[in-house]
C-alpha cells in the first residue's frame, strides 16, 4: 500500500508541474529538438497522467500484498512513457516513449496470473510487438527518404518528394498507430485484452494509453496530411482514408457492443466506437487544414479525447467496483444495481449518458463540435452517420441503465462500496458534469492545444 501512496503523490505533483508548464510555457526545452513543450503535449500529458492517478487510487482496494510494489512500478513506467510520448517531436524519441509506455502494460495485462488474464497479456503483447515493428519500419522509410527523424523535417521532405514510398510510410504510420488507437480494422485485440486484464488495468488501456496513440497520430499523420496526399488519385486523399476508417470504427464498435453479455466487452466495443468519433476531427483537418472547419474539428477531437478519458475511466472503474464486490462481470450483475451499489450505479449512468452525447454532459459538447466540423461540405454524410451511431449507442446504454434502476436484483442486499473507488467516482463525475455545464473553458483549452500543433 505504501508504494501506491508514494506513486499517487508523485503523479499528483507531476500533474501540478505539467499544468503550470502548460499554462505558463517557458518557450524553450532542455531536451533540444526531442521534446516539444507545447500546449498539445501538456493536454495529453495531463490526461494520461490523470488517468494513471485515478487507476492508482482505485488500485488501493484491489492490489495488496508483496506484489503491489511491482504493480505500481509498472504503472509509473507507463505514465512516464505516455508523458514523454505526448511531448515528442522526434520520431526516434516517439518510438522510445512508445515502447516505455507499452512494455509495462503487457505485464500489467497478465497481472492476475489467471488463464484468461495470461491469454489477454499474450495477445496484447503480440499485437503490440506488431504495432511497434510497423512503426519502426515506417520511421526507417521516413529517415531513408528525408535524412532526418525530426517530425517537421519528415513532413517537409514528404512534401518535396511525394513518392510512392512516402505514401507507404504514411500508411504504415496509420496502421501502427491504429492498433493503439483501436480503430477498425486494427481493433481485434481490444475486447479480449480488456476482458482478460484486471479491470483497473483495462481502465488504463482504454482511457490513457489509447490517448497516447492519438497524440502520436496528431503530431505525425496530421502533419503529413497538411502537405501530402497518399496518391495523386483524388479518391485516396488522407481525408477520404480517415473518413472511411471513422465510419467503419463507429459502426462496427456500436453494432458489436449491442450483442455483448459482458460489461467489460461491451465497454471495449464502445471504446472502439468512440475512437471513430475522434477521427471525424482528423477528416475535417485533412480536407482543408486552413479552414474554420479544420479548427473546429481538431478542437472537437482534442476535447473528445479529454472527455473520453473521464467518461470511459468512470465507466470502467464502476465495472471494476462491481467485479470486486459482486465477483461478476456479466450484465446480469447489473440488475437492480442502484439498490445494491447506488453510488456505482449513479456513476455508471452519468458515464454512459455522456458517452452517448446526452446534454448537458461533457460528451455532448465534443460530439457537437465534431459533427459541426463536417456538417457543411463533402463529408456531410459522415456527420449524419455519426448522429445515427450516437442514437444507436444510446439504445444499448439506456438498456443498461434500465437494468440498474428498474430490474429486480437476484439478491437485494446492500453491498459496501469501496471508499477509494467512491473518491475517484466523485472526481470523474464532477468533471463530466462540470465540463458539461461550463464547457467554454474546456473548449478554449482544447482550441489552444490545437493551435499549438505546428507552432
Amino acid at each position: 500500500m505504501l508504494a501506491g501512496y508514494i506513486l499517487a503523490g508523485v503523479l499528483a505533483a507531476s500533474m501540478l508541474l505539467i499544468a503550470l508548464a502548460t499554462l505558463y510555457p517557458s518557450g524553450s526545452s532542455p531536451f533540444g529538438d526531442l521534446i516539444s513543450p507545447d500546449q498539445l503535449g501538456g493536454v495529453f500529458a495531463l490526461v494520461t497522467v490523470g488517468v494513471t492517478l485515478a487507476v492508482t487510487v482505485a488500485s488501493f482496494e484491489t492490489t495488496k500484498g508483496s506484489s503491489a510494489p511491482v504493480y505500481y512500478s509498472l504503472l509509473s513506467f507507463t505514465a512516464l512513457g505516455m508523458a514523454l510520448l505526448a511531448y515528442s517531436r522526434d520520431l526516434l524519441m516517439l518510438f522510445v516513449a512508445w515502447e516505455l509506455m507499452s512494455l509495462p502494460t503487457y505485464a500489467l495485462a497478465g497481472y492476475d496470473k489467471k488463464l484468461r488474464s495470461n491469454e489477454a497479456a499474450v495477445k496484447y503483447a503480440i499485437i503490440g510487438a506488431m504495432s511497434s515493428a510497423i512503426i519502426l519500419y515506417a520511421i526507417s522509410l521516413a529517415y531513408g527518404l528525408t535524412g532526418s527523424t525530426q517530425i517537421s523535417a519528415v513532413v517537409a521532405g514528404f512534401y518535396a518528394h511525394p513518392t510512392a514510398l512516402a505514401g507507404i510510410s504514411t500508411l504504415l504510420f496509420v496502421a501502427g498507430f491504429g492498433f493503439k488507437m483501436s480503430i477498425v480494422p486494427f481493433h481485434m485485440w481490444i475486447p479480449d485484452a480488456y476482458e482478460g486484464a484486471p479491470t483497473t488495468v483495462s481502465t488504463l488501456l482504454a482511457a490513457a494509453t489509447k490517448k497516447a496513440g492519438f497524440v502520436a497520430a496528431i503530431r505525425v499523420l496530421l502533419g503529413i496530411t497538411t502537405l501530402y496526399a497518399v496518391t495523386q488519385n483524388p479518391l485516396f486523399t488522407m481525408a477520404n482514408v480517415f473518413a472511411v476508417l471513422a465510419l467503419l470504427t463507429m459502426t462496427v464498435g456500436n453494432v458489436a457492443a449491442l450483442t455483448q453479455k459482458s460489461m467489460t466487452r461491451l465497454l471495449a466495443y464502445s471504446s472502439i466506437a468512440q475512437a471513430g468519433y475522434i477521427l471525424i476531427g482528423f477528416v475535417a483537418f485533412s480536407a482543408d487544414p486552413t479552414s474554420n472547419a479544420a479548427s473546429i474539428g481538431l478542437t472537437g477531437s482534442i476535447l473528445h479525447v479529454i472527455n473520453h478519458a473521464t467518461m470511459k475511466g468512470a465507466a470502467f472503474l464502476a465495472a471494476a467496483a462491481v467485479l470486486l464486490q459482486l465477483k461478476r462481470a456479466d450484465l446480469g450483475a447489473y440488475d437492480g444495481l442502484a439498490r445494491r451499489m447506488p453510488i456505482t450505479a449513479f456513476t455508471m449512468t452519468i458515464a454512459l449518458l455522456s458517452l452517448a452525447g446526452v446534454p448537458p454532459l461533457s460528451g455532448f459538447w465534443s460530439k457537437l463540435l465534431l459533427f459541426l466540423s463536417v456538417a457543411n461540405g463533402p463529408f456531410a454524410w459522415l456527420a449524419l452517420a455519426a448522429i445515427l451511431n450516437s442514437a444507436f449507442s444510446l439504445g444499448y446504454y439506456a438498456w443498461i441503465i434500465k437494468r440498474m434502476f428498474v430490474d429486480e436484483p437476484e439478491n437485494p442486499e446492500r453491498v459496501r462500496e469501496p471508499i477509494w473507488f467512491v473518491v475517484v467516482f466523485a472526481v470523474l463525475v464532477g468533471l463530466i458534469v462540470g465540463i458539461g455545464l461550463f464547457p467554454q473553458q474546456a473548449i478554449s483549452f482544447a482550441s489552444g492545444a490545437a493551435s499549438s500543433l505546428f507552432g
